[in-house]
């Protein structure tokens, strides 16, 4: 018999790197994975924080049988793998994934606070969480927003024909948008 399953919200986000073979191999390991249930559109938006380079972002459903501490490591093993260093904060980054909702649960301790303690602040999350659970974000929380730098600038596919197109020599992306670096002969 299997676990039941928690919808979980999850924001990602990358402005270094290549940041849309970033996203693409994330949304990849989490359907890999089997959790990954729908995908926001992709936004490009202005940084919060230090002057860097605009991000990209958008939001992911899951169904997991993870508890909130099990989807934490999932996402910071996302973030490991893309190579995410904490040197700064909101500084840039290769990827960035925050769980948003996590079911009903309401939690705040040292290590994990859900709902997202800033999730209503931000136009980058509200718009794309907005696109997969309309219940979960209010017109007058949009409307806070909507002077913020943000726009809509396309889908997943987009996302992954952005990642193919820009990879280097020395890596490419499998048909399902894994990155996958080559080995010097």
């Amino acid at each position: 018999m299997s676990s039941p399953k928690t919808r979980a919200f999850v924001g990602l986000g990358a402005n270094l790197g290549n940041p849309a073979a970033q996203l693409a191999a994330a949304l990849d390991s989490l359907d890999a994975a089997g959790v990954l249930w729908a995908v926001s559109g992709v936004y490009r938006s202005a940084p919060v924080g230090p002057p860097q380079p605009r991000f990209w972002n958008l939001a992911a459903e899951l169904l997991v049988a993870d508890s909130p501490y099990e989807l934490l490591a999932r996402c910071q093993a996302l973030e490991a793998t893309a190579r995410r260093q904490r040197w700064q904060r909101w500084g840039p980054r290769t990827l960035d994934v925050d769980v948003l909702f996590f079911g009903d649960v309401v939690m705040s301790d040292p290590e994990l606070e859900i709902p997202h303690p800033r999730l209503r602040e931000r136009r980058f999350v509200l718009e794309p969480l907005a696109e997969l659970a309309p219940e979960l974000v209010t017109a007058g929380e949009l409307a806070a927003v909507a002077d913020q730098d943000c726009e809509r600038v396309g889908d997943a596919a987009m996302l992954r024909q952005l990642a193919a197109e820009h990879c280097s020599g020395a890596e490419r992306l499998t048909p399902r948008g894994r990155l996958e670096h080559r080995r010097a002969r």
